[in-house]
Formats: C-alpha cells, sequence, structure tokens
C-alpha cells in the first residue's frame, strides 16, 4: 500500500483492481476505517453466508438491478477474506482466482481437452468421477504424510444450512453404497420416524432433547426424500414459504377490509379465507 490518505483520484481504473485496492485502503492500519481492520475470517463470515443468500433471493425474484448489487456485495466478501489471507502472507486475491480457474479446466476436459461429452447427466458424472479421484489423491497423500485417511462425509462444511448439508452428506454416503436403491423404503422411514415422533409426544411426559431428536430425525428422512426425487430441498421448503406468507397475506388483507386483525378473528374464519386464498394462486 502507497503512504499517504486515500483519495478517489488514487484508486485504479480497471474495476477489479479498484476494488482490490478500495479493500486494502479498508484494512489499511493508518488510513484505513477502524471496523474494517478489526474484522477477522470468523466475524465476517456471516456476513459471506448472508450475501449468498441475498443473492438467492435477487435470482428468484428475477430482479436484475438487485441480482447486479447483490453479486457486488458477495464479490466484495471473496475480496476481504483474501486480502485477510494476504495480511497472513497465506494467499492472495490472484491465488484464489487462479486455483479456481485451474479447478475448471481440469474439471471440463470435453472443453478444454480431447473428452468427448454431449449431455448434462454424463458431465454430471464425469464431474462426480473427477472430484472421487481428487479426493483419493488427497488420501494418498495423507496417507504418506502419515494423516488419517479422509472419510467419506469429510468437507462437508458444518456451516451449511442443515437441510443442504443433510442433503450433501446423504450424497456422499450414497457414493460409497449406503442408500436405498427407490424411494418406497425411504417413504417407509419418514412413517417410522413420524411413528416415534408421535410416540414421544403422545408420551405425556415432556422431554425435549428427545423431541428434538425425533423431529430431527423426521427432517433428515424427509430431505432424503428429496434427494432421492431429484428435489432441491432448500428450493422447495423456500417455495412452500413464499406460498404460505403470500396466503396468509390474504387473510390479513380480507381481514382487514372488515377492520380486523388475525388476532380479532377464529380459526374457522381464517381458515376458510386460506382457502379462499389457494383458489387465487
Amino acid at each position: 500500500m502507497s503512504t499517504g490518505r486515500p483519495t478517489a483520484d488514487r484508486l485504479p481504473k480497471e474495476p477489479l483492481q479498484r476494488l482490490l485496492a478500495v479493500m486494502a485502503w479498508l484494512r489499511d492500519r493508518e488510513h484505513g476505517c477502524p471496523w474494517d481492520v478489526e474484522q477477522t475470517f470468523q466475524t465476517i463470515v456471516p456476513y459471506t453466508i448472508e450475501e449468498a443468500y441475498e443473492v438467492a433471493d435477487a435470482i428468484e425474484r428475477e430482479d436484475m438491478p438487485a441480482l447486479k448489487e447483490e453479486l457486488g456485495d458477495l464479490l466484495l466478501q471473496v475480496v476481504y477474506h483474501a486480502q485477510m489471507a494476504s495480511e497472513a502472507k497465506a494467499f492472495g486475491f490472484d491465488d484464489v482466482a487462479a486455483a479456481i480457474a485451474d479447478k475448471m479446466v481440469d474439471r471440463h476436459p470435453h472443453v478444454f481437452g480431447d473428452l468427448d461429452i454431449k449431455t448434462a447427466d454424463a458431465q454430471t458424472i464425469s464431474w462426480e468421477a473427477r472430484k472421487a479421484a481428487e479426493r483419493a489423491a488427497k488420501q494418498q497423500q495423507g496417507a504418506q504424510n502419515g494423516s488419517q485417511p479422509e472419510g467419506a462425509l469429510d468437507g462437508v462444511a458444518r456451516a451449511l444450512p442443515a437441510l443442504m448439508r443433510a442433503e450433501k452428506i446423504q450424497k456422499r454416503a450414497a457414493r460409497v453404497g449406503f442408500d436405498w436403491a427407490s424411494t418406497g423404503p425411504v417413504i417407509d422411514k419418514i412413517e417410522e420416524e413420524l411413528g416415534e415422533l408421535r410416540t414421544e409426544i403422545e408420551a405425556g411426559t415432556v422431554d425435549q432433547a428427545r423431541l428434538t431428536d425425533e423431529l430431527g430425525d423426521v427432517l433428515f428422512a424427509v430431505a432424503n426424500l428429496a434427494r432421492h426425487c431429484k428435489v432441491d430441498p432448500e428450493v422447495a421448503l423456500r417455495a412452500t414459504n413464499d406460498k404460505f406468507e403470500k396466503r396468509f397475506r390474504y387473510i390479513e388483507k380480507r381481514l382487514a377490509e372488515q377492520g380486523r386483525k388475525p388476532a380479532d378473528a377464529g380459526l374457522e374464519e381464517m381458515e376458510a379465507f386460506w382457502q379462499e386464498a389457494k383458489t387465487k394462486a
């Protein structure tokens, strides 16, 4: 970083280099922003996750101006982490960009090589095969270094949303044969877990830990069914959330026309408006 207080006219004109310079200045110990200087990888993580979800939200709303802005916010997160890593002399932004470019070239030999792949399904198979080969190579290297061999579930981030993580670890287990061949047994498992949950609820004793455990089993089994049906559980649940919100807002609107609020109405009346909302979807 050059000496002296930063000014806008001293920033590079090329957009990416400008962004990198802005972040470097924000983290500058002498002239930077006190809040930015204090941040660490750990404190920035929640913002990184939040920005990824805001990108997804803009895409679902098909809002291109918002998507441009949210992608910029997400890019800032990458630049932020890269700047902190550079300060720690671990790696820099160019290293991040080079690594992902190399990975994409390696995993697309049908584009950057001579392999003939004609369909998206065939590409998915090839992609998974290459990822498996990479994991095997890491395991072999680890074994040579005396490290613990990598397990089938290693590398699935714990910070992922629970439904997404459930799907990913189920996929990993399926790769080594721990999976049902069809949806029938999966549905049976859901019914079994629901039965256990019902038994716990009807037992008459409130054991919150056991209820949490049994309900978790139900959700895990439902996520497994989504995987077998090739449905993204996060996408499915977000769509249902939106549907519920739309119909509930309709109930509020109908009651507001009468000068009332949901708290002023009974469940039977609100259910009638709910059914009415379904016909207008």
